[in-house]
């Protein structure tokens, strides 16, 4: 299913509207994070088309999200290089997704410290194993190629690691696909879980690296690691790379662990 066909139904007027195929993006009884936050981009850039390159944004993950909502787009504040708006997607009337978006033009480099490459390189996506998804129709990992990245399996040191495209990737610019493919993983933590059980991303707060980001073929090294797991809840660190190694994405994300 392709994603734009998401994005060309959003409305910018406050009306609602019923996303086509919406049931086939799905995670459980809401539209995964990936995709909320790539809707709330697209709404904010349909209603401020001048906004500068977009840089990072946090993300509220407050109810389900499901096919039929209404966007609300607002400038918080406009200054002479960066500017922050708040994009929101309601259901039923209520508050279900939020964020604070930041927008910011380029400006000459004072400090200059390039990002990490992926570390232990996994090799490249094309020699990769691929892996079956093994759910149900309407899930929203039926849309994506996944391939193995680590020789882990099973119970272990909390990260998972995944090559990761967008099957239908027809009109979409590498930054969309990126955001879409940002929180595709299961949290590090469920290979630290002592019984199985739901796993919920609560909120995202991520770093665009490059605003002209690209990559090949579609292909990106996502990796989800826990940093700290009690209570119920996991502090993850998500990070994305293009096929080259090139760090994209830097964020972190609270997950709620249930069972």
């Amino acid at each position: 299913m392709s994603f734009k066909n998401l994005i060309d139904a959003i409305a910018v007027d406050h009306s609602v509207v019923i996303l086509p195929d919406a049931d086939q993006w799905m995670q459980g009884r809401t539209l995964f994070g990936g995709a909320s936050a790539a809707l709330a981009l697209a709404a904010a850039r349909k209603a401020l088309p001048d906004l500068p390159p977009f840089r990072a944004a946090q993300v509220g993950f407050v109810a389900p999200v499901g096919a039929e909502m209404s966007f609300q787009v607002e400038i918080v504040r406009a200054g002479r290089n960066v500017t922050q708006v708040r994009s929101d997607i309601l259901c039923s009337g209520s508050l279900a997704f939020t964020s604070l978006m930041l927008f910011g033009e380029e400006r000459d480099a004072n400090a200059l410290h390039p990002a990490h490459r992926a570390e232990p390189w996994p090799g490249p996506p094309e020699e990769a194993e691929p892996l079956v998804n093994s759910v149900g129709p309407a899930f929203f990992v039926n849309n994506l190629e996944i391939r193995r990245a680590q020789d882990q399996r099973g119970p272990g040191e909390p990260i998972v690691r995944r090559w990761v495209r967008l099957k239908d990737r027809s009109g979409l610019d590498a930054v969309t696909e990126a955001i879409v493919l940002g929180d595709a993983l299961p949290p590090g933590s469920m290979r630290a879980m002592q019984r199985q059980g739901p796993l919920s991303s609560i909120n995202w707060s991520f770093n665009l690296l490059n605003p002209a980001a690209t990559t090949r073929d579609g292909w990106y090294l996502a990796e989800t690691a826990s940093d700290h797991a009690d209570h119920g809840y996991s502090s993850e660190r998500l990070r994305l790379w293009n096929a080259d190694g090139e760090q994209i994405l830097a964020g972190m994300q609270a997950a709620a662990i249930f069972g």
